[in-house]
Order: C-alpha cells, then sequence, then structure tokens
C-alpha cells in the first residue's frame, strides 16, 4: 500500500484480525507522510460476492491532527471490515460444527438424501423375506474320471473336457476342481431285510461322515414300511449318528417313497452342491410312488445319487421280482445324475466304499457352459462328456449326468 514503507526495513503490520490494530510507521523522522495535495488513498471493502461495496476517499494531509484523524478513521473501518467478516463466516462455521457433533452414521445419510435427490436414481423395493431371482443361462455338470483300477484321476485340463449337448458340441466357459461345501441327504433302510447287516451299515455311515467338511449340512431319511424325515439339515454329524442308533430294522421296504421324500428336503439345501447316499439292500415292495415317478424327479432334481448296495449273494436272494431288480433299479437312478452303484457282498468293504464315495465327492470336476439352443421349451437336452486324455494314461472311465430339463420360459 506504502510506496516510502518499501524502503524501509521496518515492518509495516496492518491488520490483526485477533488483536484488531492499526499502526502508521513513518519512515521519515519529521512523522509525516509526504505527498503531493493532489494524491489520494482510496479505500475499497466489497464481501465475496460482491453486494456490499463501499468506496472512501480520504485526503491526506501533511499536519500532525490530519494523521491522527486518519488514523482513528482508518480503525472504525478495519473494525467494520471484521464485524462483516465474522457475520459471514458465522453460518459456515456452526454448520461445520454441528456436523462434527453429528454422527457419521447421520451425516452420511444426510448426503446420500441430497445425492439421491439431485440424481433422480430409480429403485426397486423389496418386501422382507422376498427373493431375487435372477435367470443365468450356464449349465453346470459335474464329472469324475476314474483309471481301469476304479481310482480317482485328478489333476486334468480344461483342454482334456469336451462336452456335448444333444450332439452339439459345446464351448467350456467355466471349470473347476476345488473341494466345495456339499448338501448331503443320506437314505437309510432299516426293513426287515437289514437285520443282520444294519451295524455294518451304520459303520459304513460313520465312516462316510469322516470325510465330510465342517460347512457340509447332512440330513437323515430312514424307512422300512414308510419313510421318515429322522433329521432335517444339520452340521451335527454326532446328532446324526446317535439317531441312527434309535432305530431298530423291521417292516417292509419303501425305497422309493424314502427316495421321494430325500429329493424333496433337498429343495431346501443351503450349498449348490447336493448329493444323496443311499444305504439299502435294494428292492421295493411298499411305496405309494412308482419307478417313473422317482425317474422323473430325479432328472429335474439338480443332485447327485449314490448307493451302496447290501446285496445278498443271487442265490441267496429271494425270489421276488422286487428283490431281484433291486440292483438295477439304484444303478439306473444313480447313473443318469452322474453317480453310481458300489455294490458290496462281504460287509467287512462297507467302511472303506462309504470312504471312498465321500473322497470321490471331494475330487470331482466342474464344468459350466452355455447351451447354443436358448429355446426355453422345457425339454430334455442330452449331455455328454467325453476326454481328450493327455498322452501315456490308460483308458479312462468318465461319469457325469445324462441330460437336464431345458427352463420352462
Amino acid at each position: 500500500m506504502l510506496s516510502h514503507a518499501i524502503r524501509s526495513s521496518r515492518r509495516i503490520h496492518m491488520c490483526d484480525f485477533a488483536h484488531p490494530r492499526i499502526a502508521l510507521v513513518f519512515g521519515k523522522t519529521s512523522d509525516r507522510i509526504p505527498g503531493s495535495p493532489n494524491r489520494a488513498a482510496v479505500l475499497g471493502i466489497q464481501d465475496d460476492g460482491g453486494a456490499v461495496k463501499c468506496d472512501q476517499q480520504v485526503t491526506v494531509f501533511r499536519s500532525r491532527s490530519e494523521s491522527v484523524r486518519i488514523l482513528i478513521y482508518s480503525f472504525r473501518i478495519v473494525l467494520v471490515v471484521c464485524l462483516f467478516a465474522c457475520h459471514t463466516l458465522s453460518p459456515a462455521a456452526a454448520q461445520s460444527l454441528s456436523d462434527e457433533n453429528k454422527p457419521k452414521e447421520a451425516v452420511k445419510q444426510d448426503g446420500a438424501r441430497k445425492d439421491d435427490v439431485r440424481r433422480n436414481t430409480p429403485g426397486m423395493s423389496f418386501k422382507p423375506g422376498q427373493l431375487m431371482k435372477m435367470d443365468v443361462d450356464l449349465a453346470l455338470v459335474n464329472v469324475t474320471v476314474t483309471d481301469p483300477y476304479n481310482r480317482l484321476v485328478t489333476g486334468l485340463e480344461p483342454d482334456n473336457f469336451r462336452i456335448f449337448e444333444d450332439n452339439v458340441e459345446q464351448e467350456v466357459v467355466t471349470f473347476s476342481a476345488e473341494d466345495v461345501p456339499i448338501s448331503i441327504g443320506v437314505i437309510f433302510d432299516f426293513s426287515g431285510s437289514m437285520s443282520n447287516k444294519v451295524s455294518k451299515a451304520r459303520e459304513a455311515a460313520i465312516q462316510f461322515f469322516k470325510t465330510a467338511n465342517p460347512q457340509d449340512e447332512f440330513f437323515l431319511v430312514s424307512f422300512n414300511e414308510r419313510a421318515e424325515l429322522t433329521s432335517s439339515f444339520t452340521n451335527s454329524v454326532e446328532d446324526l449318528q446317535s439317531r441312527m442308533m434309535l432305530t431298530a430294522p423291521k417292516g417292509r421296504t419303501a425305497l422309493l417313497d424314502a427316495l421321494y421324500l430325500g429329493l424333496s428336503e433337498m429343495r431346501g439345501a443351503h450349498n449348490a452342491k447336493r448329493a444323496l447316499l443311499i444305504l439299502s439292500d435294494g428292492g421295493d415292495n411298499h411305496s405309494r410312488y412308482n419307478e417313473s415317478d422317482i425317474k422323473r424327479l430325479v432328472k429335474e432334481a439338480d443332485t447327485q445319487l449314490y448307493a451302496i448296495g447290501i446285496f445278498d449273494p443271487l442265490g441267496l436272494r429271494n425270489r421276488t421280482t422286487e428283490e431281484l431288480n433291486g440292483p438295477s433299479l439304484l444303478s439306473e437312478v444313480t447313473e443318469m445324475t452322474g453317480g453310481r452303484v458300489f455294490g458290496v457282498e462281504k460287509l467287512e468293504e462297507l467302511p472303506d466304499i462309504a470312504s471312498k464315495i465321500g473322497m470321490e465327492l471331494r475330487n470331482q470336476y466342474v464344468l459350466g457352459y452355455r447351451p447354443s439352443n436358448k429355446a426355453h421349451d422345457a425339454r430334455w437336452r442330452k449331455v455328454k462328456i467325453k476326454l481328450r486324455a493327455p498322452k501315456g494314461l490308460p483308458p479312462l472311465s468318465v461319469y457325469s449326468k445324462t441330460g437336464y430339463y431345458a427352463p420352462s420360459h
């Protein structure tokens, strides 16, 4: 502001807002501000928005009394400026203080509400308990690969697999060989024909449970002449074991009814991968449902079926049609899901076979593809998996589901 003060080594402090004061420092001992009568100092005040403006010209005289008058008048103007600045800044400070005193959640909510109004974003409302459904056209197939000695083959890559739907080759878009949580239902035969086998069958079930992961869930269906849900889904293997010990074998065999109950219960499973393990000596002689009903239900359910068939030697079986057809019935319903039947004639083999089934479920490949046939016609689509086995390996066997029903809409 003052050109003569630039040449002085002394500082000029014009305003201190904490302790308002004005000091004029003169560069000469005469204590006068040099200047011509025609020079004027112009003092201006203007707010940030340009709404308030005040200009006042003050003529500078050489006399000391005039200098004191200028000093007093300047002090008044600076005081007005300070008061105006405080008044302008106080609402912003108050707002900032109120925001600091607010809980962080409230401040975030206020910001979210303003943002929503500004953007006018449309939204969807959901009622409590309402499910959001998404239609994803991705078919998943569980695949088991074994060697000629029925041993599992692991370590294959996506290029080793070819997948066909209705004889049209599909592109594999997802591939996994990880052990994932499984929802498993155990279908346990407590009919009278199991009287001399039930002890070993319990041991087999316990051995199967030992292969489980902590995230797995189980339920138990026991059946004789009627099927019963002995235990709904639980993570407690001990609870299932104790319930199996309380049931005694008796009566006739309602195997198909038990399968229907097990597949119905599986609809409440929490895991994407699902399987049923059947422990039975085969045959059915007391079910309300027939084979056609169960096979249709098995095709619709995305659930693998495994069975431990505790069969008597062929010469010792009763000559009823149901018992003679028992092994073939279990084979048909399991193979269409990618599972299989493990026949047992020596009861001592039961625990090892149960453990083998558990390991097989943990070491499967999962292939995913988007069907080239986009029609939602609810028709049965045949699925076939072929291998491009690496060189040097013996002939390998592949187990997978034989097909699925297309979506209806």
